[in-house]
């Protein structure tokens, strides 16, 4: 395997509260290479989305970065706002998850796929649009001249998400951090876009970062598994080894809700209990108070990320037992 393309190290990101900080991520450790894609998976409040926006050098203030974050040998944390504009959009690109807030909207979806072209490419505004149409037309877009001309509130809210795939993929990242990409699409067009992700990354060894709430979907597109808990990654593998054999009961209970069409039940597995608040004063395991195997030693240390069989890491007391 080749070296990594994005390296994080200790990533935490916090925002400030009463009594101290909040950390939405709680130092976390990955790495991503050229042509390999990396899901990333868990419940909403989980971190998935904060760590993406720290990728790109966007998180919300007050809230800070902190720790390391190295794309193609590059400190990227503390990098300065000019430094962070050249490489957004250029060699790093994001899907957000709410196209309609993330598009502008007093300009048309074609200039907008446009403007990334002429910004970074240095293309003429001819050009940078007749590539527009393309990369509509790409995403599966019917009519895509007329859909250029379309300000964000005329089209529907799938046609707006492949116009932000569109946008993101318009200057061929080396690294894509999609959060949710394909949410609101029907699965024909899912698989459309799925696919078009796919060939690129095998025409221009382009890593993807996949954000999703759909295991399937993950099980498909990924190499390798992240699985976030509360802030932390509870549990990595390589995709096979995770859906085959899932060590944390996290993992092992977001498997379990999957539905089976060959059995029939009356009511789908559930988790219980919700996602802890993150308090910086909390101890042990966060998931000890939802956990069925939680005892008294998980209620009082953290548990930190073992390796438990070749490449497979698991924060669990319990999992290798």
């Amino acid at each position: 395997m080749s070296a990594p393309l994005l390296e994080v190290r200790g990533l935490r990101v916090g925002f400030p509260r009463a009594g101290g900080l909040r950390h939405v991520v709680a130092g976390i450790d990955y790495a991503l290479s050229p042509g390999r894609t990396l899901g990333v998976v868990g419940e909403s409040g989980c971190g998935k989305s904060m760590t993406a926006l720290a990728l790109m050098g966007l998180v919300p203030p007050p809230g800070r970065a902190e720790g390391s974050i190295r794309f193609d040998g590059r400190e990227l944390i503390g990098q300065s706002a000019a430094e962070w504009r050249a490489l957004r959009g250029n060699r790093i690109a994001m899907v957000f998850q709410e196209p309609m807030t993330a598009l502008n909207p007093v300009m048309p979806v074609g200039a907008q796929i446009a403007e990334v072209q002429v910004l970074h490419k240095h293309l003429g505004w001819k050009e940078a649009g007749e590539n527009a149409v393309a990369m509509l037309e790409a995403v599966g877009i019917n009519s895509p001249r007329e859909r250029a001309r379309a300000y964000p509130h005329q089209l529907s809210g799938g046609m707006r998400q492949r116009a932000m795939i569109a946008m993101a993929l318009a200057c061929e990242p080396a690294l894509l951090v999609a959060d949710e990409p394909t949410t609101a699409l029907d699965v024909t067009i899912q698989a459309q876009i799925l696919d078009l992700m796919l060939e690129l990354q095998d025409r221009i060894g382009m890593a993807i970062q996949f954000i999703s709430h759909n295991l399937a979907v993950v099980s498909e597109i990924a190499h390798e598994i992240i699985v976030m808990y509360a802030g932390r990654i509870v549990e990595r593998a390589p995709a096979d080894a995770l859906f085959a054999n899932p060590r944390h009961p996290y993992t092992q209970g977001l498997i379990a809700t999957l539905p089976d069409p060959e059995q029939r039940v009356a009511r789908l597995p559930v988790i219980p209990g919700g996602v802890p608040d993150l308090d910086a004063g909390a101890r042990g395991c966060r998931f000890a108070d939802r956990c069925a195997l939680a005892d008294a030693g998980c209620r009082a240390a953290e548990p930190p990320a073992e390796e438990i069989a070749p490449g497979h890491f698991a924060a669990c007391f319990k999992a290798a037992a």
